[in-house]
């Protein structure tokens, strides 16, 4: 799906950014394939009931043989659209919307001159970033870096102050290699010097990270003890006017709670938008 290619062969550049987008977005959500509604069943699904002795067994003897036990879905665009499911296969979860979420605050800050790159703290597959990398370039803006900050082994042992929320169902689910994320940004042709990947916990990783300025901040980091890390980290280098978005403002007590420890801690009272059919919100840091 290389973009240079289509920009430069179709004469309204105007029709070819909406559908190239569009089709990006169907992509990277797989709403494409509607049996990514499918579900695959695993041992550690509470909702499933997986509990007991032989259930948990089966499941496990299936995997060893690589069968998986698949509960079928219907597949509904709307509910796809606003990342209110999770699909079985795909590069992100967070629907039509919040990534077109991404593309607004990635163009309002190209327009008004907002310096700096796009963060993202907690990536999955990558197709957050993917699409971000895919608008910057679109926009003229190959200079500008994508940076994915992960630790690429799953979630963090729950802290006390994350406990407000239960354990993740299937976090297994969650955990997505460094070099996966890396091929599925090959996939699109977009694996480049400009693609960066910060590996590690973000208490770790992101103090020292070699970014300067940033132009969009995005958090998808769930528990409080990721998000708080993340604003530690990198808050103070969002630009003026640059963007803040939080993923799971509207989905875990935790992280609600987070932020607003860190608004109160900085005496910060941002104009905070909900991102339409989603659980997230978003801000521009007014501040200097």
């Amino acid at each position: 799906m290389g973009m240079q290619g289509l920009q430069t062969s179709n004469a309204s550049v105007g029709v070819s950014e909406a559908t190239y987008l569009n089709l990006l977005k169907e992509a990277i959500t797989a709403s494409l394939y509607p049996e990514s509604s499918w579900m695959v069943i695993r041992k550690e699904h509470r909702s499933f009931g997986i509990t007991s002795f032989l259930k948990r067994s089966f499941l496990e003897i299936l995997s060893s043989q690589n069968f998986v036990l698949v509960k079928k879905r219907p597949f509904d665009p709307k509910v796809r659209g606003n990342g209110e499911d999770w699909p079985m296969f795909g590069y992100s979860m967070i629907g039509h919307r919040r990534l077109d979420n991404i593309e607004y605050c990635l163009r309002s800050a190209l327009n008004s001159g907002v310096e700096g790159d796009f963060v993202e703290c907690g990536v999955w597959r990558g197709g957050a970033s993917i699409y971000a990398r895919s608008v910057l370039n679109l926009l003229g803006a190959q200079d500008r870096t994508v940076w994915l900050a992960d630790s690429f082994e799953g979630f963090p042992v729950q802290k006390e102050e994350d406990k407000l929320d239960p354990p993740l169902d299937g976090v297994s689910q969650t955990i997505v290699p460094l070099d996966e994320v890396k091929e599925n940004f090959a996939r699109f042709g977009l694996l480049g010097d400009n693609v960066k990947f910060l590996k590690g916990w973000f208490s770790d990783t992101l103090p020292g990270a070699p970014i300067k300025k940033i132009a969009v901040l995005r958090l998808d980091g769930d528990y409080y003890s990721s998000t708080m890390d993340s604003f530690n980290g990198l808050y103070d280098r969002v630009s003026p006017m640059g963007y803040v978005i939080v993923d799971d403002f509207n989905c875990f007590k935790t992280c609600e709670r987070a932020v607003e420890d860190f608004w109160r801690a900085r005496g910060i009272k941002p104009n905070v938008i909900q991102i339409e059919g989603g659980e997230g919100v978003y801000w521009q840091k007014l501040e200097h």
